[in-house]
C-alpha cells in the first residue's frame, strides 16, 4: 500500500464525522449512523484503490449500510481489505455523550480477519505490556503482569471495561486484585487504543464487545506497537456455523494479533464525532466552517499523526446540510 493512501482514508473518516455530528444530541441514532455511512460511501468512491469490505454493518440486503462484500474505491490498485465502523457509538451521538468516532482500517487483501458480527472476549494492552499478558491467564495474573511491565503498583493500574451486567464477575475480580476500574458506556475501540498512550490513564482493556470492533482495535494497536487478543463468543448454532465457515474450527481458540491482522502493514484512521479522551469532536464554527481532529497511523512505518483540519463546507464534496 502506498503511503498516500493514509491521507485519502483521513478524508473518508472526516466526511463521515462531519455528516453524523449534525445529529449529536437529537436522539436519532439511526439517522446519525446513516449520515456517516452514506458519507463514507461517497468519499470511498474517489479513493484510488480496489477495496472489499470484510468488516461492515451487515449483509448485502441490509443496504444502505456498508455491507460485507461491498466493493469500494475506483477499482485501481492496490487491492485491500476494508474494515469500517462509520459511527462507533451511535447511542453516544444520539445522547450527546463522549468518545464517538468515525473509524476505517485497511490492510492488503487477505490480511484482515473476516470477523462475524458476534461478541468477542478481548484483552488489550499498550507496547510496554506486549507479550506479558494472555487470555489463558487469570485476570489477577494479567493485572500483575501489566503492573510490572509499566513499573506501577497494582493499585495504580487502571482497567477499562464496558459497563454491562455481563461483566459483574469480571469487575469484582479486578477490584479484588487491587486495581482500579474505568467503566465506559460504549466505544471499546477508543478504549483499547488508549492503552497504548500512557497519558490517557488506562493500562489494560478487559471484557466482551463486538468482534468487528476487535479487528478495528487490532489494526490500531498494530500501528502503535500494542497487543490485543480475542476469543469469539458465539451464542447460537448459526453463529457457531459462521465461525466454522471462517475457518475457525476451535471456537475456544485465542485469536492473537497476527490472526486478527496479518502481515506488516495496516492503516487506521479515526475522526472524532463527539469530544473524547483521544480526539476532539466536530466543531461547527459557522454556517460554512467546521473543525475536525483525526488520528491516522500506519503499521509499516509506525507513524502516528494527529490531523487538525478546518473545512470550508461550501466547497466540501459530499457535505449534506440537514
Amino acid at each position: 500500500m502506498e503511503r498516500e493512501l493514509a491521507m485519502e482514508i483521513v478524508r473518508v473518516t472526516e466526511l463521515a464525522a462531519l455528516n453524523s455530528a449534525r445529529w449529536m444530541g437529537r436522539g436519532k441514532k439511526n439517522e446519525a449512523d446513516n449520515a456517516a455511512t452514506e458519507a463514507m460511501r461517497k468519499m470511498f468512491d474517489t479513493v484510488a484503490m480496489d477495496g472489499t469490505v470484510v468488516i461492515g454493518e451487515g449483509e448485502m440486503d441490509e443496504a444502505p449500510m456498508l455491507y460485507i462484500g461491498e466493493r469500494l474505491g475506483t477499482g485501481a490498485a492496490p487491492e485491500v481489505d476494508i474494515a469500517v465502523d462509520p459511527l462507533e457509538g451511535t447511542n453516544i451521538v444520539a445522547s450527546g455523550q463522549a468518545n464517538a468516532m468515525a473509524v476505517v482500517a485497511i490492510a492488503p487483501k487477505g490480511c484482515l480477519l473476516h470477523a462475524p458480527d458476534m461478541y468477542m472476549d478481548k484483552l488489550a494492552v499498550g507496547p510496554r505490556a506486549r507479550g506479558k499478558v494472555h487470555m489463558d491467564q487469570s485476570v489477577t495474573e494479567n493485572l500483575q503482569a501489566v503492573a510490572k511491565a509499566n513499573e506501577k503498583d497494582i493499585s495504580d493500574v487502571v482497567a477499562v471495561v464496558l459497563d454491562r451486567p455481563r461483566h459483574a464477575a469480571l469487575i469484582e475480580e479486578i477490584r479484588q486484585a487491587g486495581a482500579r476500574i474505568k467503566l465506559i458506556a460504549n466505544g471499546d475501540v477508543a478504549a483499547a487504543i488508549n492503552t497504548a498512550f500512557p497519558e490517557r490513564g488506562v493500562d489494560i482493556l478487559f471484557g466482551s464487545g463486538g468482534a468487528p470492533e476487535g479487528v478495528l482495535a487490532a489494526c490500531a494497536l498494530k500501528c502503535l506497537g500494542g497487543d490485543i487478543m480475542g476469543r469469539l463468543l458465539p451464542e447460537t448454532d448459526e453463529e457457531r456455523q459462521r465461525c466454522l465457515e471462517m475457518g475457525i474450527k476451535d471456537i475456544n481458540q485465542v485469536l492473537m494479533m497476527e490472526d486478527l491482522v496479518r502481515g506488516e502493514d495496516a492503516i487506521f484512521s479515526a475522526t472524532g464525532v463527539t469530544d473524547g479522551d483521544m480526539l476532539h469532536g466536530v466543531r461547527f464554527l459557522s454556517k460554512t466552517k467546521a473543525r475536525t481532529q483525526t488520528i491516522v497511523m500506519r503499521a509499516k512505518t509506525g507513524t502516528v499523526r494527529f490531523v487538525d483540519a478546518l473545512h470550508n463546507l461550501d466547497k466540501k464534496v459530499g457535505w449534506d446540510r440537514l
